[in-house]
Parts: C-alpha cells; structure tokens; sequence
C-alpha cells in the first residue's frame, strides 16, 4: 500500500467510525452531501481522493471536525510529555445530570435557576434549542449559574433543527412535552430506528402515558391521546439513564402515581430526582430500582438547584495522577458512585488518602477528596467489565485501559454495553502500549508501558478521546491530538485546568 493510499484509508475509517457514532447510514450522510451511498461507500474504504473542502463538509455533516479550515477550524492539542502533576483540583458538576435538568425545566413555568452548569457544547446545543422554542435563559455570573424562564406556550414551530440534531439528549424532550403539546415534531440526528435498542425504550415508556412517535425523515412526530383503564407499573425494558430520566419526566407532570420498576440508580437519574422533588414532585424509592412518583398536573415555582458533581470526570483526573505516577488531590468526589473503582484500583496497588464525607450544594449526594500517591500497579486477577449501578460505571471503564498499560501483567477489558467503542482503545498503541482488540467488545493489555510521543487524530468517541490524553502527559517527547472537538462537548477547559496542575499542554488551529 503506498503512503497516499494508506492515508486515505486512514481518513475513510474515521470517517465511517464519525459517522455511525452519529447514527446516520451511508444513503443518509449521502443526501446530506449531496453524493450517491456509492461515492460514500468508496471513501469509507480509502478508494476516492478527497479535499480538505469536501473532509471539511463531511465533518460538518458528522458533527465532527475531521478537518479545520481557517481560525474557525478544527482545535487540536499538542502536549509535553513525561508530566508529573501536583496541586488540587475540585471536581466540576454533572454534564449528565446538567443535561438532564435543562430537559426538565421545560417542566416549570416558574424561574429555574441552576447552580455551576457545566458549559460545555452539549449543554450549549441544548440551550440553544430551548431557546428557539421561547425558552429564556440568561447565565448569570462567573460560577456558571444559569436562569430559564419557560413560557407557558412553546413555540415549537420555531425549533432550532441544527442544534437539535447535534445533541442526542433531544430525546428527553418527549417526556416533558408529551404533556404540553397535542401534536409535535422533533428533530433528531438521522439513523434513530424505532427498532434500535437505543430508542425503543424509550417509546415502550412513554406509551404508558398517552404518547405515539411515528419516525419520519430526521423527525419523530409525537401526538398523545387520554390514558383510560387501569394502570400497571412500567417495567422498563433497559435499565438505562436516559430512559429512566425521560419516564420521570413523563411522570412529574402526570397527575396520579406512577410506579417505574428496572430504574436506574445512577448518579444523574438521582439529581434529577432530588430537583423534581424540589418542583413539588413526591418520589419515593431513590437512589433504588423501583420509583414510586406522584405528579403535578401543573407546575409553576421558583427553584434554585445545585447538581452534584460528575464522577466521570472525578475518574479521569485521578487516572491522570495514576498514569503520569503523581501525587495530586481530587477534591469534590461523589464517593458512592466511585466505591467500585476505587476498590479495584485498590486492589491494583494504587496508594490513595480519602478525607471524611461531606455533602454537595444539593444537600444529598456524599463527597469525598481523594489524595493519590506514586503507586507500582499490578494487572487485576479478574477481568474489567462495567455494570449499572452500583457496580463499575460503563463510563469509566475506558479509562481502565490506560491504567491498566501502567500496570505489571495482563488485563482484559470487556465493554459489552457498547459496538466497537473498545476498537478506538487499540490507538493506545501508537503510544507504545500493547494492546490486543480480541473481538469488537474485548482487548487485551499487557504493561508496563514505556510511553512514546506520537501524533493521533481525536476517535469520535469521548471516553476514549480523554485516555489518549491521559497517556500524551506520561509519553516521551511531544504528541499532537487532533480535533478535540469531541472532548470538549463533554468536558469544560479540561487541558487549561491540567494545566494549573503542571501539565503542559497548548491547544492550536492550524493556519
């Protein structure tokens, strides 16, 4: 294979991994190009030269900067390697619950105001549709609290459909509106099949409630009808997040009980929780997998609600102090959503000090500051593999692969939740890691590793896209990531903030 046909193949698998995490099929992006499923298919394989103006449109299609033209292009990461961090640092709020609650002002006519959202482009995509349809929010201050005031008439005729496609947390809009509009349209990111896994659970929900979707082209066009007869209980058919939040919604403003079996216990299902009840919702069974929810038929007050802080992020910067062997202090971390991780690490030899409990700004949720110390690892006895809550979170196991390439031994890693998330893992490799893909769902690591610099193109999958950063600060010599788009949608000033901990990292464009 030449070098030219090598880099075209390189580029046609990043864009085919960009565009089925983006949920569209080739005939889809097609269209949205302009271009036949077979010109597609020939790039996804390598077989078509390609412009920087065409990967450019490609991207835009994505929502994935594959390539930057100009000062509004493409942000990329160089990074000086072989980094010892020191300091302390305070773990920001929840993207996830952030996420959710801005879905769940659409519940209130009063003033919602939300304490230190996370401003990132997940949250700015979701502000933007909310306040196309009348919503107004105002951020209010430096802390990043923000202020909606919802109108008691939506104007979804007028929906930002850019911004909605380019956020999948649209979904949890059904469950609020299913209440406050007859018949609406809103649009997703093309490739939603009603019969995915994704997807469906969240119709068999809503049904409980009245609602129908009917998938047309990039729409769901939702209409409700009365609910008569007897209620039984849903029983969720996965026990998802984003599942559980839309069914809470779809409840809170129900006025009767609702009882939803096979809930999630996660983190942002329990914020979301905590502020309906702040809403006047009564919600018993919190924090477990059957919520007994008694709804409003209206909802009109004043709130003022701090999310807890995100345990995810709580993972990737003590990751980042055990792959660069530092001693750094992790404050703010929401304990009962790490206990599994920290015991694994544990159990791997990691050295750590943790202060006594406190409670977040929400009054409920138990944090804890985390203090690492310079540790020699050793590979787990068992197999790494995620569970819903309590057990280890699906979002964290990413970053067991770049602690693992720290260790003594083999570890296996295996992410059944996800297809082929484990695949982008292997880039780890370009860094001087050994790992082995064993099939689309497992790898295998073998460490220590002596991390070399390389430069990579940022996988269009976040967890992923972090670890490889991660390993960059403990490499030798300087690597380069690009387009870290990704990165940013779900973390807010992440290279600044490790930063102010020693690292050495500078974000560019190119010219």
């Amino acid at each position: 294979m030449t070098e030219n046909e090598d880099y075209l193949a390189r580029i046609g698998t990043l864009i085919r991994d960009a565009r089925q995490h983006s949920g569209l099929t080739q005939a889809q992006l097609a269209a949205e190009l302009g271009t036949s499923q077979s010109a597609v298919n020939r790039i996804e394989k390598g077989q078509q030269n390609l412009t920087l103006e065409t990967i450019s449109k490609i991207g835009s299609a994505l929502d994935s900067e594959l390539v930057g033209l100009g000062a509004s292009g493409a942000s990329h990461l160089r990074v000086q390697g072989e980094t010892t961090l020191s300091g302390a640092i305070d773990v920001k709020s929840s993207k996830n619950a952030g996420v959710a609650l801005l879905c769940a002002s659409l519940l209130n006519t009063g003033t919602t105001v939300l304490r230190k959202v996370a401003r990132i482009e997940e949250v700015n995509r979701l502000l933007e549709v909310l306040t196309s349809i009348g919503v107004k929010a105002t951020w209010l201050n430096e802390d990043n609290d923000l202020e909606l005031r919802v109108p008691a008439t939506l104007d979804l005729s007028s929906i930002d459909a850019d911004a909605a496609r380019r956020t999948r947390s649209i979904i949890m809009f059904l469950g609020p509106l299913l209440h406050r509009a007859g018949k609406f349209q809103l649009p997703y990111a093309g490739g939603c099949d009603l019969g995915t896994r994704t997807v469906e659970p969240h119709m068999s929900a809503l049904r409980h409630f009245g609602l129908e979707v009917v998938a047309t082209d990039h729409h769901y066009q939702a209409s409700t009808s009365p609910v008569s007869g007897k209620r039984r209980p849903i029983v969720l058919t996965e026990r998802g997040d984003t599942v559980t939040e839309n069914a809470l919604l779809a409840a809170a403003l129900y006025d009767g009980e609702t009882l939803i079996r096979n809930a999630s216990p996660n983190y942002m299902v329990q914020d979301l929780c905590f502020f309906l009840e702040k809403l006047g919702v009564t919600i018993e069974g919190i924090g477990t997998t059957t919520l007994r929810v008694q709804g409003k038929p209206a909802i009109s007050t004043d709130v003022d609600y701090a999310p807890s802080e995100d345990p995810i992020e709580a993972m990737s910067l003590i990751s980042a102090a055990i792959v660069t062997r530092s001693s750094i202090t992790v404050r703010r971390v929401p304990i009962e959503f790490m206990e599994i991780e920290l015991a694994l690490l544990e159990e791997m030899g990691l050295q750590y000090d943790r202060s006594e409990e406190y409670l977040a700004e929400n009054g409920k949720t138990r944090l804890v500051d985390i203090t690492t110390y310079a540790s020699d690892l050793k590979a787990p006895i068992d197999k790494i593999h995620p569970m819903p809550f309590p057990g280890l979170n699906i979002d964290n196991l990413p970053f067991f692969a770049v602690i693992a390439a720290t260790a003594e031994g083999q570890t296996m890693l295996h992410d059944w939740v996800y297809e082929n998330r484990a695949i982008y893992l292997t880039e780890l490799t370009k860094l001087g890691a050994n790992v082995k893909l064993m099939d689309p769902h497992r790898v295998l690591i073998e460490g220590p590793t002596r991390w070399s610099g390389a430069e990579l193109v940022c996988p269009p999958a976040l967890r992923p896209a972090v670890v490889i950063l991660l390993a960059m600060l403990a490499a030798k010599g300087t690597s380069v990531l690009r387009n870290v788009y990704v990165i940013n949608r779900g973390y807010e000033d992440l290279a600044a903030r490790l930063n102010k901990l020693g690292a050495r990292i500078e974000t560019f464009r190119d010219i």
